[in-house]
């Protein structure tokens, strides 16, 4: 994949560790990875609030780029984001932040393996 060609935004805020909107109004969830939850029955505030702080010292206020997959059932983008060459949710996987989402794995190459 040629990362040069992607599309640039800019990241305003994150929400939580997997779900974050552009300077724009896009809101964009991380594709192929699943963070705790904030809110709700399964929630789990400590590690989901250390996912969304790491997330948001990696993007928010950054130029990314972003390779755009699909539209989930909430109208969010389901994309991949880049800074510079590091994949952002390899990265939330490599640190313990994350875990690949095996449901839509197929979707991005880098978790084959």
């Amino acid at each position: 994949m040629l990362i040069a060609a992607l599309a640039t935004v800019v990241i305003a805020s994150c929400y939580d560790g997997d779900t974050c909107t552009t300077t724009t109004g896009e809101r964009v969830r991380l594709a192929c990875i699943d963070t705790p939850e904030l809110v709700g029955k399964r929630a789990e505030p400590l590690p989901a609030k250390a996912a969304r702080d790491h997330l948001r010292g990696l993007v928010v206020g950054k130029k990314v780029r972003i390779r755009r997959i699909t539209e989930d059932r909430y109208g969010r983008t389901v994309a991949e984001l880049f800074i510079g060459t590091r994949n952002v949710q390899q990265e939330l996987v490599a640190t313990g932040h994350a875990k690949i989402y095996r449901r839509y794995s197929y979707q991005c190459p880098w978790t084959e393996g």
